[in-house]
This record gives structure tokens, C-alpha cells and sequence, in this order.
């Protein structure tokens, strides 16, 4: 596994801060995510090892959690919450929209490796949804033409960038 060497320094500082080792888990998986972009599976064997437990104590983590991605997502990632309040107003809906704009399925990147959709659970914005989260913005009362209009957006930003 290939980390930035001040990822690993972060690592050992973090390590240091907590009575029991077993207790970095969570800031190790963070930090090895902020770095990598995911949590791959020797992830779970390295952090075991790091910490002195194993393998399937640092996997029951990875699982747990819904903010651990497991494999590598696009440059963009698009969060649909799909819990009731915004299931009831139209979330569904909106999934189908950024799907439909992106070429692609939740969970899957689009062909052009842009942009990552997901369906996940709340995003804690119940009175104003449905909520979509784009990296890290948040936004509300998301109907299908609003997330077109997210959509072409993020398009645009990506021709700049090529």
C-alpha cells in the first residue's frame, strides 16, 4: 500500500494519542481514505498489523460505516439521501436524474471516471429535502430539474478542467 509519507507520519502521531491502539482504528481508515481515496482490502491487514489486532476487527469497522468506500469512486461524488423525508418528496427521482446525466448506476463510476452517484442514508437535512450532497455541499430541495441543472454544472466545471 502506497501512502505519502506524511500520511504515515500522521499515522504513527495518531497511534500515540489513544491508551489502547485498537482505539486509532477509526482516524487510521480516515487518514488512509483522505489519502488514497478509498479503503482497500490490504488496508485491512496493514491497520491490523499497525495495531495489533486483526484483520476482521479493522473489516467489521470498514462495513460498518457508511462514509468508508471500499473502492475507488469518480473525481466528483454525488450523495442522494434515500431516507424517508427525501424518499417522500422525490429522491428517488433525483437518483434517476444524476444517473440518467451521468451515463452510469449507483455506486458505478461514470465512463468519463468524472462522477460517482450514490443512494445513501440520511444526510441529517429532513426539513428541506430531498438533499443531495456534492463532495462536500450540500444541497436542498433537490427536484429531477434541479439536479440537471447540479448536473450540467459539474459537467462544465469538468471541460474546463481538460
Amino acid at each position: 500500500m502506497n501512502l505519502k509519507p506524511e500520511t504515515l507520519q500522521k499515522i504513527d502521531e495518531v497511534i500515540t494519542h489513544y491508551p489502547t491502539k485498537r482505539s486509532a482504528t477509526l482516524p487510521l481508515l480516515h487518514l488512509i481514505q483522505e489519502d488514497i481515496g478509498y479503503i482497500p482490502a490490504e488496508a485491512h491487514e496493514w491497520i491490523a498489523a499497525k495495531l495489533e489486532i486483526q484483520p476482521i476487527n479493522v473489516y467489521e469497522v470498514v462495513t460498518f460505516y457508511p462514509m468508508f468506500r471500499q473502492k475507488p469512486i469518480g473525481r466528483r461524488h454525488v450523495k442522494v439521501c434515500r431516507t424517508l423525508s427525501c424518499a417522500l418528496r422525490g429522491g428517488y427521482k433525483v437518483c434517476e436524474q444524476f444517473e440518467k446525466e451521468f451515463n452510469t448506476k449507483t455506486g458505478e463510476i461514470s465512463p468519463d471516471g468524472e462522477v460517482t452517484v450514490e443512494f445513501v442514508e440520511c444526510l441529517a437535512s429532513c426539513g428541506t429535502a430531498p438533499v443531495v450532497m456534492i463532495d462536500d455541499d450540500l444541497h436542498e430541495n433537490v427536484d429531477a430539474a434541479k439536479a440537471k441543472q447540479l448536473a450540467e454544472q459539474i459537467k462544465a466545471e469538468a471541460a474546463k478542467r481538460r
